[in-house]
């Protein structure tokens, strides 16, 4: 576990969804950090000496060490803390979570990617195959007849999905195409709701009002803005 007086920094961006699951993890372990917002506009040499391979958001620095890339950092506090575990014990019950996980990224995260910084045929392209993987999400979460895909307390599956709650609505808009339908998947407009009842979820989100205008301007770079966080 994270001993108190370790050095713990965040080197993140306020709008990021990516960046918001290591702080969601972060706070629901009760793990005290410090946080470094970044402009990716003007990267910090921390950043740049942090991560020189991807240089992007979020880098997560313990005891001088960094890690990059969100889900293997909150991978990485789950195995230093064993509070609010976010993967389960039973090694089955583990290979599929990282299953639905890579899932998430795969075939739901990089088609969003789409929606927000494409246009034309390859936008619309985007949004199908992430209508595709919200059906296959639904089926797979009315089969678990669990408030999360975690059980009954969020897994490392919610935290990979989570952030839909607050920006998939937003890049629908910003793009200008729909992808959600709650009347399409009942099971995950549910979850959506408990998601974001959850304390250290409720707490630590930005406002969708805020993101309009700063998800705008990223659409403008294109697909160059798609690729500054992970």
């Amino acid at each position: 576990m994270a001993e108190k007086g370790e050095e713990m920094k965040l080197l993140a961006t306020w709008f990021s969804p990516f960046a918001h699951r290591v702080i969601w993890v972060l706070k629901m372990k009760g793990i005290e950090y410090e946080y470094v917002e970044e402009d990716l506009g003007n990267k910090s040499p921390l950043l740049l000496q942090s991560n020189p391979v991807h240089k992007k958001v979020p880098v997560l620095i313990h005891n001088g060490k960094p890690l990059a890339e969100s889900l293997v950092i909150v991978q990485y506090l789950d195995s230093i803390s064993k509070s609010s575990p976010v993967l389960p014990d039973d090694p089955y019950q583990r290979a599929m979570a990282l299953f639905w996980t890579n899932f998430v990224e795969e075939k739901f995260t990089d088609h969003v990617r789409k929606v927000l910084f494409l246009g034309g045929e390859e936008q619309a392209a985007g949004a199908k195959g992430a209508e595709a993987a919200l059906a296959t999400l639904e089926e797979q979460l009315a089969k678990k007849k669990s408030k999360f895909f975690g059980g009954e307390s969020i897994g490392l599956v919610d935290i990979a999905l989570g952030y839909i709650s607050v920006w998939l609505e937003v890049i629908e808009e910003v793009g200008g195409i729909k992808v959600f339908d709650s009347e399409k998947f009942p099971c995950l407009a549910k979850w959506m709701q408990d998601f974001l009842e959850i304390p250290t979820v409720k707490e630590n989100h930005p406002n969708k009002a805020d993101l309009i205008p700063y998800l705008r301007g990223l659409r403008q770079l294109g697909p160059a803005g798609a690729f500054q966080q992970h």
